[in-house]
C-alpha cells in the first residue's frame, strides 16, 4: 500500500506537478496521530479530508453518514491477548495477560463532509495566531537542552541551527518566528547526527521546511512557506522520498505532542521531572 502511493506520487512529481505531495503534507497536519501509510491513503483516496472517523464514532456523535457516501479505506491494527503462562501469573496478579498486535485488517473511515447531523463542537484552531504554540514549543526546545538565542548577526537568514543551539533573527512576526523555531528544531532533531551523512542539503531543507509547513498548519497558520512549487523531492528516488515522507510525519508528530496543554498532572510536576517526561 505504501509502496503504490510513494509511486504514485514520484509518477506525479516526476511529470512536474507536487499537487498530490502537497496534498499528503496537508493530511499529515490534520491527521498526525494516523500512522504514515495511513495518512497517505487518507490523502490520496480524499485529499480534502478534515476530520475522519468510523461510522460508528459518527453515530455517537450524533452524525450519520450520508446515503452512498464512499469509505475511506485504511488499515486497523487487529489486537490479540497473549495469556501468562500459570508461574508467571502467580508472580504478579495485577497483570494476567498481554495485549498483543497479531495483524492488521481493512477498516473504512469517513470525512465529516460525508456525515449530516449534529454540529460538532468547534476544533481548536488559532487561524495565524500562534497563541500558547509559541511557548510551549520554546519549552519543549529548552527541555531537549538546545540553547536558544535570538540574533542580528544570522541576517538574512531567519533562522540558524549549529547542533545543540538555535538562532533567531528577532523582528519577524510571531507566527513567521513559530515557522522559523519548528524549521530549525527539526533540523535538529533530524540533522546533526549521524543521518547527516546520509543526506544532502536539498534533502535536509526540504525536510525541515516540510515539517514546519505540517505543524504549522495543524495549528492553524495559514499556508505556511513550504509552497507546492518548493517541495519537490529527489527527482524520483522512490527509497529516499519514502524515508524522508515518514521522518517528516513522525518528527511532526512529535512537535505536535509537545504543543499539547499539558495534563494536570504534568502541571504539577517540577521543572526537573517534566523536563524527563519531554
Amino acid at each position: 500500500m505504501i509502496a503504490a502511493n510513494v509511486k504514485s506520487l514520484i509518477e506525479q512529481l516526476e511529470a512536474g506537478h507536487s499537487d498530490a505531495l502537497t496534498a499528503y503534507l496537508n493530511a499529515m497536519s490534520r491527521f498526525h496521530s494516523y500512522s504514515f501509510g495511513n495518512v497517505l491513503e487518507i490523502a490520496r483516496q480524499r485529499p480534502g479530508a478534515t476530520r475522519v472517523a468510523g461510522m460508528y464514532a459518527w453515530n455517537q456523535l450524533g452524525r450519520r453518514v450520508i446515503k452512498g457516501e464512499k469509505g475511506i479505506r485504511i488499515l486497523a491494527p487487529i489486537i490479540g491477548i497473549k495469556r501468562k503462562r500459570e508461574e508467571e501469573a502467580e508472580k504478579d496478579i495485577t497483570r494476567q495477560n498481554i495485549r498483543v498486535l497479531v495483524g492488521f485488517r481493512n477498516a473504512y473511515v469517513f470525512d465529516v463532509a460525508q456525515t449530516e447531523g449534529a454540529e460538532l463542537p468547534a476544533m481548536r484552531e488559532v487561524y495565524g495566531d500562534v497563541g500558547e504554540n509559541h511557548d510551549r514549543l520554546v519549552s519543549f526546545i529548552e527541555h531537549q537542552g538546545i540553547a536558544l538565542v535570538y540574533t542580528d548577526n544570522i541576517a538574512p537568514a531567519l533562522g540558524m541551527s549549529y547542533g545543540g543551539r538555535i538562532a533567531i533573527l528577532p523582528g519577524q512576526s510571531k507566527a513567521e518566528t513559530f515557522a522559523t523555531l519548528v524549521h530549525e528544531l527539526a533540523h535538529e532533531m533530524l540533522h546533526k547526527a549521524e543521518r547527516r551523512t546520509t543526506t544532502t542539503k536539498v534533502v535536509r531543507e526540504t525536510e525541515a521546511e516540510a515539517i514546519a509547513f505540517v505543524v504549522g498548519k495543524a495549528v492553524g497558520l495559514e499556508a505556511g512557506s513550504a509552497s507546492a512549487d518548493y517541495i519537490h523531492l529527489y527527482h524520483g528516488n522512490a527509497s529516499l522520498l519514502a524515508e524522508s515522507l515518514e521522518v517528516i510525519q513522525q518528527t511532526s508528530a512529535v512537535i505536535l505532542a509537545a504543543l499539547q496543554p499539558p495534563t494536570a498532572e504534568q502541571a504539577a510536576m517540577p521543572d526537573a521531572e517534566l523536563a524527563k517526561v519531554a
